[in-house]
Order: structure tokens, then C-alpha cells, then sequence
């Protein structure tokens, strides 16, 4: 049987950033190459790096930690349900930093796991309740602004040669410097407009 403890990180898009949770994993005592970080919606549990932690990395007497229900998942019955399949059918201990309750490597009796079943159910719903009213309200905003005329859509920018170059930094292809010498402009201006692009396009 393993013990191996391994971190896991989300964060919902590639702008979002993943430092804390990881440092916090880091302070739990996980080792560097045993956190995995996903940038993608909890809204399912078909993320990338989760996925390969826990169909070939993961194995009984592990211990899977996260930093709150919300990095692990927004979706309360897909919560609820990889939950169950972690420890009853993998045999996985899973630790929540935030919520000192929900640690099955501690509370195994009965009344142990059913306090467990009960906060997690909370705050599996609060997770989901909180993305479904976010969602709700980015709705509603989209929809007044078009009855306002407000046009939405990726912004275009005027620099010549951002359509090239800005996908090149974006993937890591040329440093910032690179990018923004090829395009003639100054770091500052540079920054100024990646922040814009990237803000408005959050919103589509």
C-alpha cells in the first residue's frame, strides 16, 4: 500500500494565477513534483493534469490534498461523486486545508464521516451556487449592454504585427522582450495592451 501525498492546484484560466495554492501545498509538506496544477473549469473533472493524477499516479493509502473544495471542484454532484470514488473505490485519503473537518485521513468513525458528508455537501453546493450565480449575472450584464448596443467580441489591436507576435509570446515561443521590440512599442505599452486584450476577452 502507498503513502505518498500529492497537491493538486486549479485555477479556472490561463491569465488566473496558481502561486498561493501551490505555496500552501508547499507549506503542507508536498513535495514540488508531486503538486499538479490544472488551469481549466471545475465546472468538470475532465481536467488534464487531475485526470493523469488520478488515473496513473494515485494508488491506495494515498493522500490527495487540496486548498479548498472550490480548487477541487464547482460542481456539486460531480464533487460529491469523485469524492466517493477517490476513497471508497481508490482507497485515496483526501485532505482539505481550508476546512480541517474535511480530512478522511483523521475522521474515519461513523460520526467522523458523517460530519464529513454533511460539510461537504454545504460547501459542494456553495462551490456550485457561487459559479451559478456568477455565471447568472455575467448574463444578465451581457444582455442589458446588448440592448444598449454595446458590441462584444475580442478587441483588435491597431499595433502592426500583434496578430503574429502576441500568439508567439502567449505560447511561449519569444520572451515578452522579444515580442515587444519586434513590435516597436515600449514594455510599458506592451503590458498595457496585453491587459486590455486579454480583460475584454474574458468577457466573451
Amino acid at each position: 500500500m502507498s503513502n505518498k501525498r500529492f497537491g493538486y492546484a486549479r485555477v479556472s484560466t490561463t491569465d488566473q494565477n496558481e502561486d498561493r495554492q501551490v505555496l500552501e501545498l508547499l507549506e503542507s509538506g508536498i513535495e514540488e513534483r508531486d503538486i499538479y496544477v490544472d488551469k481549466q473549469s471545475g465546472r468538470s473533472f475532465e481536467r488534464t493534469n487531475y485526470l493523469a493524477l488520478r488515473n496513473t499516479i494515485l494508488r491506495k493509502g494515498d493522500v490527495l490534498v487540496v486548498k479548498s473544495i472550490d480548487r477541487f471542484g464547482r460542481n456539486y454532484s460531480a464533487i460529491r461523486a469523485e469524492w466517493e470514488f477517490l476513497t471508497k473505490t481508490l482507497g485515496v485519503d483526501i485532505v482539505v486545508l481550508d476546512t480541517p473537518i474535511l480530512d478522511t485521513t483523521q475522521y474515519k468513525d461513523l460520526l467522523g464521516s458523517v460530519i464529513t458528508d454533511i460539510v461537504l455537501a454545504v460547501l459542494s453546493f456553495g462551490a456550485q451556487l457561487e459559479v451559478d450565480t456568477k455565471s447568472k449575472a455575467q448574463a444578465e450584464g451581457i444582455a442589458a449592454a446588448h440592448l444598449k448596443g454595446v458590441k462584444f467580441g475580442r478587441p483588435r489591436c491597431t499595433v502592426e504585427g500583434w496578430d503574429t507576435y502576441y500568439p508567439q509570446w502567449k505560447q511561449g515561443q519569444i520572451t515578452a522582450v522579444q515580442c515587444y521590440k519586434q513590435l516597436g512599442i515600449s514594455a510599458s505599452t506592451f503590458y498595457r495592451l496585453v491587459r486590455k486584450y486579454e480583460l475584454e476577452d474574458e468577457s466573451e
